[in-house]
């Protein structure tokens, strides 16, 4: 325990003081992970020394990266990217691999040795890409999914390639395990049964959940949900991370995906560092110190390949010079799934020890090059066209504009009005008996705390024109309305106020709209008890109007006492009295049409 309790505040130590100072300077947060991971690590301080065991266990965060990325790729949108995961994804794979190959035959290595390397070197790291382009928020642009794309078909090559490395080795006829045949029909079986289970039983649980737990108990079905379909689809010899994809994919459309994305938040924000900081403990500085040149050479031929093997790929595939550029740069390393290629080869005999470490080591060099190559990139050749900027789908209808928070009776007539003028717009609310409620009327709303900033942020807080903020409970209202000040602030925001004290709490906060709900109806109520009575039209609009001015008024003037009651009243009653003239001196307008005119 003592030693787990070292260990942890080392990694939260190096974290917090490197990542910030390294954001700062703009080099962005993975290099200073790296950096940190290189300090605490066996070849500089020593602070550390499992560096295998954390290793592994950090890559978790890459599986719930995975998981998050496939919440928001649904099955549709995905079979609209065939063509690029497919076509532009395998054309990678076998050029690069190819080209690598290439260089390390010259390099006076076997062939069965560079095909290896080739292979192992092609992959590019899920982990560091994506989080740089989330970072940057760049996913969702052209170069971005085309990244994606091809990052993803690499995923599903691990299974294949791990297959064909035994058969590279000295003894190739006598490898161990099933067959591949074997393992092939396990893997399909294993994720026709994710499909079937995340598409029929995933979404009754988190429902059931929703209605009977807690949000500790939700994180919990969460953290299980992609920790057990990782575990599983390992099993059968396929990729943590792919497995992860399909079941977040799976739930892409599910009214639970914002609350899920955001309770997996923290956790995969502090694994993904984690495995960042494993990656640069585990550099060999023993090997770059005895190769300099042939370390340096490679990374400087592996980055100068997959740079313009990618650029030319992608302009094949028709995308604009400036994103096939940056497409090129932002996956232009090599991948975590290289160190598994190289273990195996190692066991399989295809490749020694030394040369493994060597390569290893231009894995994570290039890792560490790429936060670098992205930095020189931005600050000197990108132009932020629109054309390399916009999502590789442009549905200017499909594009949300409100988000709605809060579904009630409340929300409920700001959404309908939305849909009927054709306004996108997410709704999200926190109870799951609403949720039910709505999807019986065809209605689609998302679970959600918006209590939570991650929450807001998941269900597009950043990216709306206007928030509606429609929530009941007062508490959780001003607790949203200040996360949306803080966080949200260039989205307009439109807020509920129960009474007058929230009201006056939302003021306080900075908020300028605001609709007291029962104060328009109560006004409307009071026309047409005067109407009833026989008072004119004119002498009701008239007393109404006055006292909607007065009231508004008060209302910002009783702010500065809010919190002095006697102080509050006084100032209340005194305006009261002025509020009775007024509607009093009023009196030419009476009972008798005529006098009315």
């Amino acid at each position: 325990m003592d030693q787990f309790l070292l260990t942890t505040t080392v990694f939260l130590g190096a974290a917090i003081s490197f990542v910030p100072l390294f954001k700062r300077f703009g080099l962005g947060s993975i290099l200073g992970y790296l950096f940190a991971g290189v300090l605490i690590g066996p070849a500089v301080l020593g602070l550390v020394e499992d560096v295998d065991t954390i290793l592994h266990i950090s890559e978790l965060g890459v599986v719930m990266l995975l998981f998050v990325i496939g919440l928001e790729l649904n099955p549709k949108r995905l079979w609209r990217m065939r063509r690029h995961v497919f076509g532009m994804g395998a054309a990678q794979v076998l050029v690069c691999g190819f080209l690598l190959a290439v260089l390390f035959f010259v390099l006076h290595e076997s062939v069965n040795v560079a095909v290896l390397l080739g292979m192992t070197l092609a992959l590019s790291s899920t982990a560091f890409a994506l989080q740089l382009l989330e970072e940057k928020k760049q996913l969702q642009t052209e170069h971005g999914q085309g990244a994606f794309s091809i990052l993803l078909f690499q995923d599903l090559a691990v299974v294949p390639l791990l297959a064909l490395v035994p058969l590279l080795g000295v003894e190739s006829g006598a490898t161990s395990g099933a067959p591949t045949w074997i393992v092939v029909i396990k893997a399909v079986g294993v994720i026709a049964g994710l499909l079937v289970v995340g598409r029929y039983g995933v979404q009754h649980v988190f429902r059931f959940i929703a209605l009977h737990g807690s949000h500790e108990v939700f994180t919990a079905a969460a953290l299980f949900l992609v920790m057990g379909t990782a575990a599983l689809v390992h099993a059968v010899g396929l990729s943590m991370a792919l497995g992860a994809f399909l079941a977040g994919m799976l739930l892409a459309s599910s009214e639970y995906r914002h609350e899920l994305e955001a309770s997996l938040s923290p956790f995969k924000g502090l694994l993904l560092g984690l495995f960042f900081m494993a990656v640069g403990m585990s550099l060999n500085l023993t090997s770059i110190i005895e190769s300099p040149a042939y370390i340096v050479g490679v990374v400087i031929a592996l980055v100068a390949i997959k740079l313009l093997a990618i650029f030319f790929m992608g302009r094949v595939f028709g995308y604009q010079k400036e994103s096939a550029r940056n497409m090129s740069v932002v996956i232009s390393q090599g991948g975590e799934f290289g160190f598994v290629l190289l273990s195996v080869g190692v066991v399989s005999q295809v490749i020694d020890q030394n040369l493994s470490s060597k390569i290893a080591a231009v894995i994570t060099l290039s890792m560490a090059l790429t936060p670098l190559l992205v930095y020189l990139n931005q600050k000197f050749f990108r132009t932020f066209s629109e054309l390399s900027e916009r999502p590789e789908e442009v549905f200017p209808a499909d594009e949300v504009q409100v988000l709605v928070v809060g579904y009630g009776r409340f929300g409920q007539i700001i959404s309908r009005l939305l849909a009927f003028n054709q306004i996108p717009f997410i709704a999200l609310d926190h109870s799951a008996t609403q949720i039910e409620l709505s999807k019986k009327f065809g209605t689609k709303v998302y679970y959600g705390d918006a209590t939570r900033a991650e929450v807001l942020h998941a269900a597009g807080a950043d990216k709306v024109k206007v928030i509606a903020l429609a929530i009941d409970d007062v508490d959780d209202s001003i607790a949203a309305t200040k996360i949306i000040r803080q966080k949200f602030s260039e989205a307009k925001l439109v807020a509920r106020a129960r009474n007058r004290f929230h009201a006056m709490e939302l003021m306080a906060l900075g908020v300028e709209v605001i609709h007291r709900e029962t104060y328009e109806s109560s006004l409307c109520a009071a026309a047409d008890t005067l109407g009833a009575l026989g008072l004119s039209k004119q002498h009701i609009d008239f007393q109404i109007s006055t006292f909607r001015e007065h009231d508004n008024k008060m209302l910002r003037d009783q702010l500065q006492y809010r919190h002095n009651e006697d102080k509050f009243i006084s100032f209340t009653q005194n305006a009261n009295k002025n509020l009775k003239y007024l509607l009093q001196g009023d009196q030419q307008f009476g009972k008798d049409p005529d006098q009315a005119n």
